[in-house]
């Protein structure tokens, strides 16, 4: 059986509401930046605290339960900051291996949660380098997959209406395609292919990746 398996299989219904666990995704280096780039400071605290904030914030109000960060497995001041949030740390020792490796880990750190524990029915996924995503984005993102049943939900930011953004909602229901993934690829090359269905939410704003210093130093200018 995969690891992650759908619910059926996992003899999960009638467990009780099912849950939504955030994955934090923030064990890349940031070769572009320099390296450093989560803990770079933006409006005076590191780039990684913002988003750890939202997610917490999620948790306290019941819209998302449980979940992780994947940070790399030597970044310990990144770790720290995770554990300060309340958020579980899960280390990547090989983050060269992409983005899709850091999924596949969270997926699984998702399946293998305790008894008793939230039972996700699906994962909320984060960019660690997004330090503008909004609590409202995921309020509208948990609302849609509890009224649908696609495989993903992931919202268009008005600011960039070609370019579907983040976080992206993960169901249950194709966890298991984590295996085909590899490299910085991520489930968007399965949409874009067909393989699953897609919901797209329109929002208004915008929630753009921080890459380089002068991303940063654009940023801050623009939210001063």
């Amino acid at each position: 059986m995969s690891p992650y398996a759908p619910l059926d299989s996992l003899g999960a219904k009638g467990a009780g509401p099912l849950t939504v666990g955030p994955l934090v995704l923030a064990a890349g280096k940031g070769l572009r930046f320099g390296g450093g780039k989560l803990l770079a400071s933006y409006q005076g605290r590191p780039l990684l605290s913002h988003v750890l904030d939202v997610v917490r914030a999620a948790c306290e109000r019941g819209i998302l339960k449980g979940g992780c960060a994947i940070i790399s497995a030597d970044d310990q001041d990144s770790r720290a900051l995770v554990e300060e949030a309340g958020i579980e740390p899960v280390l990547n020792d090989a983050p060269g291996r992409g983005l899709s490796h850091s999924l596949q880990l969270g997926l699984g750190a998702l399946v293998r949660r305790k008894t008793g524990e939230p039972y996700a029915g699906a994962a909320l996924v984060f960019l660690a380098d997004q330090p503008l995503v909004r609590l409202g984005v995921v309020e509208g993102l948990v609302a849609a997959w509890r009224a649908g049943s696609a495989g993903i939900f992931r919202p268009r930011y008005e600011a960039r209406p070609d370019t579907p953004g983040h976080p992206v909602l993960l169901n249950r229901s194709v966890w298991h395609l984590a295996h085909q993934l590899d490299g910085d690829h991520g489930f968007a090359g399965l949409a874009d292919h067909g393989s699953v269905s897609v919901v797209t939410l329109d929002v208004p704003g915008d929630n753009p990746d921080i890459d380089t210093p002068a991303d940063l130093q654009a940023l801050e200018e623009l939210t001063r």
